[in-house]
């Protein structure tokens, strides 16, 4: 570990992460203007819902860590699922379960209750996968994780708006 510090206060694990291109806005169609017209949620949707996510150790969105890309989000309407899988910047980052963590309050904040969401690691990335993916689908675990204030708080700041 090298020196910094990210929302924790603590070490930075990766400290020079690479950094991404953002991907464009993507243009509003007449048909989802319309309100007649009913209007699916797809992949692109979850993506621009969780791109803007911050990451807990630096002053960068998942998308600009390359952590979230909206080829790895998959959703059916008509089934009411979506899955997302994320790639930790490396191996054994710690961070993983809270990245997990708030991309999964997002969703459950953003999405009517019909959702079943599925946020995982993408395969071979991390170290710790299996456990993490264990923890994240967990419905108890993850209420049980939003009761802590402190935890609830640190997944708030990784959703707020940067300054």
């Amino acid at each position: 570990m090298v020196g910094g510090s990210g929302m924790g206060g603590g070490l930075l694990e990766n400290a020079n992460p690479l950094i991404y291109e953002r991907s464009g806005e993507r243009p509003v169609t007449a048909g989802e203007e319309d309100e007649q017209v009913p209007d699916s949620i797809d992949a692109r949707e979850i993506f621009d819902l969780i791109r803007c996510i911050n990451d807990p150790e630096h002053p960068l969105t998942l998308e600009e860590l390359n952590v979230v890309e909206q080829v790895r989000v998959q959703v059916s309407d008509p089934e009411s699922t979506v899955a997302v899988a994320f790639t930790p910047t490396i191996p054994h980052c710690s961070m993983a379960t809270l990245i997990g963590l708030s991309i999964k309050v997002k969703l459950l904040r953003s999405l009517p209750q019909r959702f079943k969401m599925d946020v995982h690691i993408t395969p071979g990335t991390h170290a710790s996968e299996h456990a993490v993916n264990k923890q994240l689908a967990d419905k108890e675990r993850v209420a049980a994780a939003l009761e802590n204030t402190h935890l609830l708080e640190v997944v708030n700041q990784c959703l707020s708006a940067r300054s």
